[in-house]
């Protein structure tokens, strides 16, 4: 049996922002360590209105250079339209280097692609930011990006690789939406009691704050990195705890660190 000191949340009744399929690590870590977990997904993933972008740029995928993933949902998607469009299953196969953001995001391309490992992953940083820098070893200039997004994406890559002169083409791969129940399932979440919510996007933020209203100045948050924490302070949440790396890992030592010194102060 653990003891006390290995369940150090034990009691705290915890929101898991993220869609069943992604909430499912951090729950299971979180539980273990004796939080009360209530799954609330804030996001849907859905596909673009319009395949048909996407499924051009694929269809000329050997006149890029490289081909970035900046989440899990667009590798998937984007091995979705593979499929259907009875192309060759694996990227690497062509010309086209492959880069992604982050360690996650690679687990999923070798899932999807037959265990390919992509050209680029940045050392630690695993966000916009981090493909940024990690292209600053690269030769740019001149070269054809095809950035398959979430429509809700900052934009923040495609600006950067275009001012080295790179060519960027950005498409919609998919489309986050809010849940339509979310409202109706906070306020019942919240008449419980939370003592935390988890947020690892910054849709996952806009669309729980859109359904909290006011409500949202009494909810602490704790957020996967800086984008995220950007996001949730402007939408009103009190951010309590911010992942030191944009990881899982991250998240839950900021948790335990808010809830160590929570325990402190009481």
């Amino acid at each position: 049996m653990p003891t006390e000191n290995a369940r150090p949340l034990t009691g705290r009744r915890i929101i898991v922002t993220r869609r069943p399929a992604q909430a499912v690590e951090l729950a299971k870590r979180l539980g273990a360590l004796g939080a009360r977990i209530v799954e609330l997904p804030a996001i849907e993933i859905e596909p673009p209105e319009d395949f048909g972008p996407l499924d051009s740029a694929l269809g000329d995928l050997d006149s890029y250079d490289w081909l970035v993933f900046t989440s899990a949902n667009a590798v998937r998607f984007v091995s979705e339209r593979f499929d259907a469009l009875g192309l060759d299953p694996i990227p690497g196969n062509r010309c086209v280097r492959v880069a992604v953001i982050g360690p996650a995001t690679a687990d999923q391309y070798a899932v999807s692609f037959g265990g390919s490992r992509p050209d680029l992953l940045p050392d630690a940083d695993y966000r916009a930011e981090g493909l940024v820098a990690a292209f600053e070893e690269f030769e740019c200039s001149g070269l054809r990006f095809l950035l398959p997004l979430g429509d809700r994406a900052r934009g923040l890559l495609e600006r950067a690789l275009s001012t080295r002169g790179a060519q960027v083409d950005v498409v919609t791969a998919y489309r986050t939406v809010a849940p339509p129940d979310l409202s109706e399932r906070l306020s019942a979440e919240l008449r419980d009691g939370v003592d935390l919510v988890t947020f690892a996007s910054s849709s996952a933020v806009e669309n729980l704050a859109a359904a909290a209203g006011h409500r949202v100045l009494s909810i602490p948050a704790a957020v996967i990195g800086p984008s995220t924490e950007a996001s949730a302070s402007a939408a009103g949440f009190n951010v309590c705890a911010v992942a030191a790396s944009s990881t899982i890992d991250g998240l839950i030592e900021a948790v335990l660190e808010y809830f160590a010194g929570e325990d402190l102060r009481e």
